[in-house]
């Protein structure tokens, strides 16, 4: 693609000439390539982000890496929001192993969020605090958690529903919906996952909470364990091109350390948590392509979410 902001003095006239991004990606021209997507980014020119993922994806670390230097000068650095078909920093860390970017000079942000893409991918970068919980690591595999990302732009993700199949769910009989709770910080956070979905909190068990969302008293649904549920809730929370796996991981961590009146995210506390939800999931005759139909109930706080929606969008 060739970045075309017109002519002006302020604009060097390689800015919109010459060759494509894609052209001298195919060349290597890295360098040529970085300054492009910074010259873009300043302006604001929405094409920063295919040049930015061009040199995130194809460009050796060292070089990839200075997409996110400060000293590029005012507006010129990628942040932890730029994106094309997903953030930078994400395909940045999708294309090397953690200790090649721990060598790199990231901002802590960005660093924070390549080491989560790691630990998703499988590794576990020492003196991170970023490792898996087993309830993270069970309920799918390891290229199925964050985008692939393509050399020319796009991505490719997998499609994780809840429930994630239709196999062992039976028709479930819902009591009549009852008052609704505010439920504190948790409830925020869960609605806060996704535009498309819609959350409730209520003093019951999963099947209150679910009743309250359901289309009708006869679902069909059953119980499953949270880690089989937590691949679709981390891909409901980093959907959008701007958030990636990483960010879908830390919104599902705070919104457990918010269920259990937690201050912070002590892992054991989250285990103990995980290890006592009861879980429900189930299924609506209106569903469409991407769907998703969840409630939680935290015995020792007597208090239950529920969470549902669906939307034709495949991301």
């Amino acid at each position: 693609m060739i970045v075309d902001n017109g002519a002006g003095p302020s604009r060097p006239a390689r800015y919109g000439w010459g060759p494509s991004g894609r052209q001298l990606a195919a060349r290597g021209e890295w360098r040529e390539l970085l300054e492009r997507f910074r010259l873009a980014k300043a302006l604001d020119d929405p094409l920063s982000g295919p040049l930015g993922h061009l040199v995130a994806y194809g460009a050796p670390a060292a070089i990839a890496g200075g997409l996110f230097d400060p000293a590029a000068g005012p507006g010129a650095a990628a942040t932890v929001s730029d994106h094309d078909a997903g953030p930078l920093w994400e395909v940045l860390a999708t294309r090397h192993p953690w200790p090649v970017l721990a060598a790199l000079p990231l901002p802590p942000a960005i660093r924070r969020l390549a080491a989560h893409t790691r630990a998703l991918l499988g590794e576990d970068p020492p003196g991170e605090g970023v490792s898996l919980r087993p309830w993270e690591d069970a309920g799918w595999e390891r290229d199925t958690r964050v985008r692939e990302y393509l050399p020319g732009g796009g991505a490719r993700r997998t499609l994780h529903l809840a429930p994630p199949t239709r196999e062992g769910l039976g028709v479930l009989r819902l009591p009549p919906p009852g008052a609704r709770s505010i439920g504190g910080p948790a409830t925020a956070l869960l609605a806060g996952l996704s535009d498309w979905t819609f959350a409730v909190c209520v003093a019951g068990r999963a099947a209150d909470a679910a009743a309250q969302l359901a289309a009708g008293p006869a679902v069909t649904g059953g119980q499953l364990p949270f880690a089989a549920l937590y691949p679709a809730l981390v891909h409901l929370a980093s959907a959008r091109p701007d958030r990636g796996a990483a960010h879908g991981r830390l919104a599902v961590r705070q919104l457990l350390a918010a269920m259990d009146g937690a201050a912070g995210e002590d892992p054991a506390r989250l285990d103990a948590l995980v290890g006592r939800l009861h879980c429900l999931a189930w299924t609506e005759p209106g569903d469409d392509l991407r769907h998703l139909h969840v409630a939680l109930a935290d015995p020792a706080s007597g208090l239950a979410w529920a969470v549902s929606g669906t939307t034709p969008e495949p991301a």
